[in-house]
């Protein structure tokens, strides 16, 4: 019978240096906010030491992502109700510098930009994401990748056009 020892403090702090950057990296590209992608990399650690007696460590990796993947979809799915029920509640925006018409209708095209990215495929939201958000050039991001510069173009073009299309507008 094989004996296996205790998930420890030091396993999860081991676990936390290993795979923060990239979970955090894999939420980012999900979510385009650099500050849920941090929270939501926090409650994951968080849930597997909570699960730290049924974890083995061979598939530890694979439950990470998972439970960072789950949290980020219960956020979406938390977003979309709360604004269903401010629609429903007619819930009004006041400020001193700018006028409620602007705020609303600011606050509605980030929305509908958001959910637009977040319902790109993987491939073209990555790209999308690295082009315009971290500001890196298709060649940089082709090296990242491991892909061509001309697979990268075209990643581009395509979400681009899926853009145009989600949006009804030029970008």
């Amino acid at each position: 019978m094989k004996v296996t020892r205790p998930f420890t403090k030091n396993d999860l702090k081991d676990l936390y240096d290993e795979y923060f950057e990239s979970i955090r990296g894999f939420l980012y590209y999900k979510c385009s906010n650099i500050d849920l992608a941090d929270d939501l990399v926090q409650e994951t650690f968080i849930k597997i030491w909570s699960k730290r007696d049924d974890i083995k460590k061979e598939t530890v990796k694979s439950l990470l992502y998972t439970i960072a993947n789950n949290l980020l979809m219960n956020h979406f799915n938390h977003q979309k109700v709360v604004r269903e029920h401010q629609k429903s509640a007619n819930v009004s925006i006041s400020s001193n510098t700018v006028s409620p018409q602007f705020q609303m209708e600011e606050a509605e095209f980030e929305s509908k930009l958001n959910n637009a990215i977040a319902k790109l495929p993987d491939d073209c939201r990555e790209v999308f994401l690295m082009n315009r958000i971290d500001k890196l050039k298709y060649a940089e991001i082709a090296e990242r990748l491991n892909l061509s510069v001309k697979a990268i173009e075209k990643r581009m073009s395509k979400t681009i056009g899926l853009l145009k299309e989600s949006l009804g507008m030029k970008i």
